[in-house]
Formats: structure tokens, sequence, C-alpha cells
């Protein structure tokens, strides 16, 4: 895992980029209308990395990246120039139409080339520190690191993605009054 996470605007961006960087965390906005729960988990995020903005060159794109840059003023930003990333009927720009050799180009001098050592929780750890398996503990850990309140699958993967360890999880736990 790298030592930033990359802000992009949606699922086929997410798909491209890890093509050529497969170990990159990316949070994808959901277009232009960007909720405040994904601001909030960009926020949490930006507290133990480096946040990366890769936006379409586009209106909303910008439109997204300024959203971001009001929260996060300290974001790296990456920009691809419109003649490199439109499709291939000439109907759509995006950062998922441009080519890898282009994505890598633009993104490697922004990227870290130590890998951050990832955080060790299992889902062991979540059914012994009682968050499996109990909807309002869930919530509250979830709600502690703004990362919205996902199932246990995906709140470990968003655990794990901003380094909590076991330790830490313990720690907040124990200040929980559920």
């Amino acid at each position: 895992m790298y030592n930033q996470v990359l802000i992009c605007e949606g699922v086929h961006d997410v798909i491209k980029i890890q093509s050529v960087f497969p170990n990159l965390e990316c949070i994808i906005t959901n277009g232009s209308e960007i909720s405040i729960e994904t601001i909030e988990m960009i926020k949490e995020y930006s507290k133990r990395y480096e946040i990366i903005l890769f936006f379409d060159p586009d209106y909303p794109g910008e439109r997204i990246r300024n959203k971001i840059l009001e929260v996060v003023p300290n974001a790296k930003n990456a920009y691809i120039e419109k003649e490199l990333c439109i499709s291939q009927n000439h109907k759509k720009v995006g950062v998922e139409h441009a080519k890898k050799e282009d994505i890598k180009r633009i993104l490697t001098p922004l990227l870290n080339s130590n890998l951050k050592k990832p955080s060790i929780l299992t889902i062991n750890d979540l059914i012994e520190l009682k968050i499996e398996g109990n909807k309002a503990t869930r919530e509250f850990v979830a709600r502690y690191y703004n990362i919205g309140v996902p199932n246990n699958k995906t709140l470990l993967k968003r655990l794990m993605s901003l380094g909590v360890t076991k330790e830490e999880l313990k720690e907040i736990i124990k200040n929980y009054q559920g």
C-alpha cells in the first residue's frame, strides 16, 4: 500500500488506475454530486495519508476537485490533458479512457516509492472485539473513523486501508458506551 490515497470519480477510473498501480488505495466520489459522507471519509484518510486528486478534465471534475480542496487544501493535484482521455467513439472524456502509459507518467511523480506497511487486522479481530455481529459497535467504530457505516467486510477493508491496528481498536471500544 502506498502512503497516498487517490480520489477519482468512478469505478471505471479505479479499474484503469489500479491496472497500472494495483496497490494504490482509491476512493470514488461517484460523480460530481459528492456526498458529505464521502467528504468526511476523505478528511479522515487525509489525517493518515497524502491525498491525490485525479479527475476528468471537465467542469464536473473541477467542481469535485474544488469541493475536496475546501476541506483538504494540502491535497496533491494530478491532471490529465483532455486529448489524452477521449473515448474511442469521441463522445466521452474521462480518466477511464486514458492509456495506461499516460496514467503511469502522470501519477508516478506524485507517488512515494516507499510502500506503507498494511494493517494486519483480521475478521477474527473484529469478532474478538465484538465489532462483527454487533451493529451498534460496528456503527460506532465506523462513525469514529468517518468511513460510512459499511458491512463487516467493507469495514475491515477500510480500517486496514487506514492502518488501524487491533490495539487502536481496543482503545476506541473502551470509550464506547453502547
